[in-house]
């Protein structure tokens, strides 16, 4: 299938303006994206404070990613129709709204309004998704694995500055955890600013006799859009299924929040820091071996965690557990970049992630089942949640050993 481009945004022969958005979007990447190690690291905890019944304890994290699943369509036809810019300082409203809901409800100690400011987290949430096909946007074809993967990078800083952040904020008022999401309005605030210098066109409205592309379904039954999909969806949610009980995982084997929020460092350092290179190795073996490597790492991060209990466990799990959802996800995300039109951007990016983080919503709810509710102990609770793995890493990676073996041309 050729890909039709989108005359405002071709990039000029070397890709700076390209460059300069990647730029910009890698310090939002950094800046505000600390915020979301932040909320990972006590969100599970704060729950496991406020709830009733200790089998809802991650049920914030689940809400948060619920509020992203249910803003990924909205958002996205904002940005089509008024431009990423827009799309993006409304992520920060909602992120800096979500903190402020979130710091009262824990100041009032209500759970339900505690909730409520998780909800509208998610917008954040969202907003942030894009940043990746954001870089894209103004590239050319041969910058685009790397803008995607550059800015992904960005991750890197915010994976050292949101967890010591939460060392720094979690026990600073008598309130635990209100001072870290007072910190996370100010980052809001603050890092909003960073999107007056992007420099996206806005999407050329569409003229009567525009083409109309294909309809979503007509999208997501494309067999390469249905595996990117896929492969995207699974790497996403497992990752998020096993994250989110790490802290609950990490204290409740004996350790304290310092070490629960080292291992979320190591982590999210390990989400972010292959993203220097992962674009030139889909440019140099193919997305789908990238992908397939991915599917295989996440399921080495299982095999890790089912060996014990020890802090090294843990951080070998959780490390390896970072890079293949790098490898998984940049890889998927570039695949599902290159299976359609510019005038279908807008719907089938919002599909996409309406998909993907409607995975990962069911794995952050099920996440703190498992680990609270199918055993006497942390141990068995976290066994639970790797062996859950399992199914889910056979689909995708059944999923896109049939898109390989198909013929070029039917894919």
């Amino acid at each position: 299938m050729s890909i039709q481009t989108d005359p405002q945004a071709v990039a000029i022969s070397d890709d700076s303006r390209a460059k300069r958005n990647v730029f910009i979007l890698v310090l939002a990447q950094a800046f505000l994206g600390a915020q979301m190690p932040m909320i990972f690291t006590i969100g599970g905890l704060a729950g496991q404070s406020l709830a009733s019944n200790l089998c809802f304890a991650t049920l914030p994290i689940s809400m948060i990613v619920m509020g992203s699943m249910l803003a990924a369509t909205p958002v996205s036809h904002i940005m089509q129709t008024y431009g990423r810019r827009v799309g993006f300082m409304l992520g920060t409203l909602g992120g800096a709204a979500g903190a402020a809901v979130g710091a009262y409800g824990l100041y009032i100690a209500s759970f339900p309004v505690f909730l409520l400011g998780s909800l509208l987290t998610g917008i954040y949430m969202s907003a942030q998704g894009f940043y990746r096909f954001a870089a894209a946007d103004t590239a050319s074809d041969d910058f685009r694995p790397k803008a995607i993967s550059y800015v992904m990078a960005g991750g890197l800083l915010s994976a050292v500055i949101g967890p010591q952040l939460v060392k720094v904020t979690s026990d600073a008022l008598v309130v635990p955890f209100l001072g870290a999401y007072l910190g996370i309005i100010a980052i809001n605030l603050v890092g909003s600013l960073l999107f007056l210098f992007i420099d996206i066109p806005k999407p050329a409205a569409p003229s009567a006799d525009s083409p109309k592309g294909r309809s979503r379904w007509e999208l997501i039954t494309t067999p390469r859009i249905a595996v990117a999909v896929i492969c995207a969806t699974v790497s996403y949610a497992l990752m998020n299924l096993m994250m989110t009980s790490t802290p609950l995982a990490v204290v409740g084997c004996g350790f304290d929040k310092g070490n629960a929020a080292d291992v979320v460092t190591a982590h999210v350092l390990a989400m972010f820091a292959p993203s220097f290179f992962t674009g030139h190795l889909i440019a140099r073996f193919g997305v789908e071996k990238i992908v397939a490597t991915g599917l295989i790492i996440l399921a080495a991060a299982g095999a890790v965690a089912l060996q014990g209990v020890e802090l090294e466990n843990f951080f070998v799990a959780l490390v390896l557990l970072g890079l293949g959802w790098n490898f998984g996800f940049i890889g998927a995300t570039t695949m599902l970049t290159t299976a359609h039109d510019v005038h279908e951007r807008g719907r089938m990016q919002g599909l996409n992630d309406l998909i993907v983080f409607g995975g990962v919503t069911v794995a952050s709810l099920a996440s703190g089942g498992l680990m609270n509710c199918s055993g006497g102990d942390a141990q068995t609770g976290w066994t639970a949640v790797n062996l859950a793995m399992a199914p889910f890493l056979m689909l995708a990676g059944g999923a896109l050993i049939w898109l390989m073996l198909r013929p070029q041309e039917t894919r």
